[in-house]
């Protein structure tokens, strides 16, 4: 019998208290560590606040849904790990595995929507509303965040068969994680480490106040995925958060979680963007020999091109100057080759 194997074997409720435990030392080890040697040194008021607000969010989720949400993904996967796309692979430990992966990357792709659609973003910025990131921010989620989460979890149990082993391993797994990289430490070889795993330094970016910043490094577990698709980004964020917005209580954060607030359109974030937009609008303009009529679709593909590129990799390093003279230029260029 193998660990995944024993661990199904196990009453449902032995699972939880082990998972439980785990989780609480964890949170307890990971909280000393910020507490006698933190990476930065937070105000003790707002720290205090931010652990009580986050807490709280956590006992009224588990008392919700949080807990349940988990035993009913279980009963899901009890049901349905006999169908879906890996029930029919033999060898359990490959099939453990591969159920971790495959969840890991679910996790990843929800996480990106929830940033790419403004519906999904309504309740999710309760998550990016943390100003001192700490273990705790861990639990910083919105119980329609959790509901909804649950139900695409158990969509992919039913699509792929995840056994509930593998789901309950995955679970604790993840929460280990997620507070791992909102903690407020730092160590050697982080760096290294974040080649194959989300490290607190890869997140932190995550939580910049700048849009452009905090759309990259959605994984839980594993970097590769951000490495994979392109949405990897390492850079020190200058302000964690979101803009003009103040610290919330308990109350506020639940209602803040169904207020509209679309996200900020991304070039407003970047300083240097409409300079640079103007000069990738005019550099295309003039490649096609300023024939008019395109002025708009230039302008809108070269936005395009500096959000996407704006913060691949590192920080941008070369900064393109720019003055009032390079519209005036294009301006009159277009002009010009409409009246002849």
């Amino acid at each position: 019998m193998n660990l995944f194997e024993a661990i199904a074997s196990w009453p449902m409720i032995t699972s939880f208290d082990l998972a439980g435990f785990t989780l609480l030392m964890f949170f307890i080890i990971l909280s000393a560590i910020e507490a006698h040697r933190p990476r930065k040194k937070l105000p003790k008021s707002n720290l205090k606040n931010s652990y009580r607000v986050n807490i709280t969010l956590l006992l009224f989720n588990s008392l919700v849904l949080s807990l349940l949400s988990v035993s009913s993904l279980l009963v899901v996967a009890e049901h349905f790990s006999g169908a879906g796309i890996l029930s029919g692979m033999s060898d359990s430990l490959i099939k453990a595995a591969l159920s971790l992966i495959v969840l890991d990357l679910v996790f990843y792709l929800w996480h990106k929507a929830c940033h790419d659609f403004d519906v999904l973003w309504l309740f999710h910025k309760v998550h990016h509303s943390e100003p001192y990131l700490n273990a705790s921010t861990a639990y910083r989620v919105h119980i329609l965040e959790i509901l909804a989460a649950t139900l695409i979890k158990a969509l992919s149990i039913v699509i792929f068969g995840f056994d509930k082993a593998s789901v309950l391993a995955y679970e604790l797994l993840m929460m280990l994680f997620v507070m791992f990289h909102h903690a407020n430490i730092a160590f050697s070889r982080e760096k290294d480490l974040g080649y194959l795993f989300i490290t607190p330094y890869l997140h932190r970016v995550h939580h910049s106040t700048v849009r452009a910043e905090h759309d990259r490094n959605y994984g839980a577990v594993f970097s590769i995925w951000d490495r994979l698709f392109g949405t990897l980004i390492e850079l020190e964020p200058k302000q964690i958060g979101l803009n003009s917005q103040p610290p919330l209580t308990f109350f506020k954060l639940l209602k803040f979680g169904v207020t509209s607030e679309p996200k900020a359109n991304p070039v407003g974030d970047i300083p240097e963007a409409m300079p640079m937009i103007a000069e990738a609008a005019y550099f295309r303009a003039e490649k096609r020999g300023f024939e008019p009529g395109n002025e708009m679709l230039d302008w809108l593909e070269a936005e395009r091109e500096v959000v996407r590129n704006a913060y691949a990799g590192n920080a941008i390093k070369k900064r393109f100057r720019f003055d009032i003279g390079t519209l005036l230029k294009l301006s009159l260029k277009n002009n010009g080759a409409m009246q002849s």
